[in-house]
């Protein structure tokens, strides 16, 4: 049988969800709760693989086992994991639904503050000392959907088969001194998000006008945009699945 598992992390502490040589990951914690709650050699496979220290609200894994599971796995999970990962559910799929193929969107949300706040320092990249202007990050949004290849904003040298994706929805939105953008696509390259806001904050800021992110994207060359924005504020929100 086939389950799916919904859980969130705080990605302070780890070098992402997939597992990594000599470093801890969200996905070695998570089997390793799986493996001794269930007592059987569990593997799970994730909706993706964030960067080191980026956060997850709502994402998905899958696991296989013959074993016909408790009602009560998901506190038992709860009170065995550490306090930066918590699962919200585990419920039974076909066994042809896959956590990372079968996804049909995902959605990202960045946190920028404006304000220093001490409070917020992991989870927000606080950049309180410029001013940004929202419209312009917005206009260049609206250019993000005449394109489907974004080399410019992938980490260099993975092993992609292509660069393509179809962005669903960009745009940026202001809460007092909290700037959110919100991202979602059929599927993100490594490191693109923070890519592409490191970008929209030179745009808001005045260093580059949006029209200069057609020349970007075309150029498919990640020299040619900006600086990745920090790990911490960016936060996995959403994946879609039709089960």
């Amino acid at each position: 049988m086939r389950y799916f598992i919904e859980f969130s992390y705080c990605g302070k502490n780890y070098f992402g969800y997939q597992i990594q040589p000599n470093q801890i990951s969200v996905q070695q914690v998570l089997e390793h709760a799986l493996t001794t709650i269930l007592r059987e050699k569990i593997k799970t496979t994730g909706a993706g693989r964030t960067d080191t220290g980026v956060h997850a609200k709502k994402i998905f894994a899958h696991f296989d086992t013959d074993k016909v599971l408790s009602v009560n796995l998901v506190y038992q999970l709860n009170s065995f994991l550490p306090p930066d990962i918590a699962v919200r559910n585990i419920f039974p799929v076909r066994d042809d639904l896959h956590a990372r193929f079968s996804a049909s969107f995902r959605t990202y949300e960045y946190l920028l503050n404006l304000q220093k706040d001490p409070f917020a320092q992991d989870s927000s990249w606080q950049i309180w000392k410029r001013d940004l202007d929202i419209k312009r990050m917005n206009e260049a949004c609206a250019i993000l959907f005449e394109y489907e290849d974004f080399t410019s904003f992938s980490k260099l040298h993975t092993d992609n088969k292509t660069n393509n994706c179809k962005i669903y929805n960009a745009f940026w939105e202001q809460n007092e001194t909290e700037l959110k953008f919100t991202i979602s696509a059929d599927r993100f390259l490594r490191n693109m998000v923070r890519a592409i806001v490191g970008t929209m904050v030179e745009i808001g800021n005045g260093k580059m006008e949006p029209e200069e992110l057609r020349r970007i994207i075309e150029d498919k060359d990640r020299s040619s945009a900006g600086t990745s924005a920090p790990p911490q504020g960016l936060f996995l929100v959403d994946v879609g699945y039709e089960f």
